[in-house]
């Protein structure tokens, strides 16, 4: 078997070469969501939609920064969906469903928006 892949994530030493910026609020809000299914037809689902929107801005920041542009559409489609300022009008089977494919984009998304690093950014190396 071959380990470049691990040789791509980590150089020589096993230091990592690239940062994961999206890793803890993507996984905070697929944990915000989950805990949103037992709260969607309360009154504290609103707590729900206020995390996931400012959740999915600050990821799609992250991407921004990244250069991953194509996690922009569905980070702020997330946000739309989510805002509690104008909610929509959602009930029953479609929250859902919104809830379980915001859980798959915000993994997918905490997995894949990574920046590599630079020389100077690597630990161990003197600056």
């Amino acid at each position: 078997m071959s380990n470049r892949g691990a040789a791509r994530r980590s150089d020589r030493y096993g230091a990592p070469t690239v940062r994961r910026l999206a890793l803890a609020p993507g996984l905070l809000a697929a944990i915000v969501l989950i805990a949103g299914f037992a709260l969607i037809e309360g009154s504290g689902f609103i707590i729900i939609r206020y995390a996931v929107a400012i959740l999915a801005l600050i990821i799609g920041y992250f991407a921004f920064q990244a250069k991953q542009w194509w996690w922009l559409p569905p980070m702020l489609a997330i946000a739309v969906v989510w805002n509690p300022v104008f909610p929509f009008g959602f009930t029953g089977i479609y929250w859902y469903g919104a809830q379980y494919l915001g859980i798959l984009v915000f993994i997918l998304a905490a997995i894949l928006i990574k920046v590599r690093l630079t020389e100077a950014e690597k630990p161990g190396r003197a600056r």
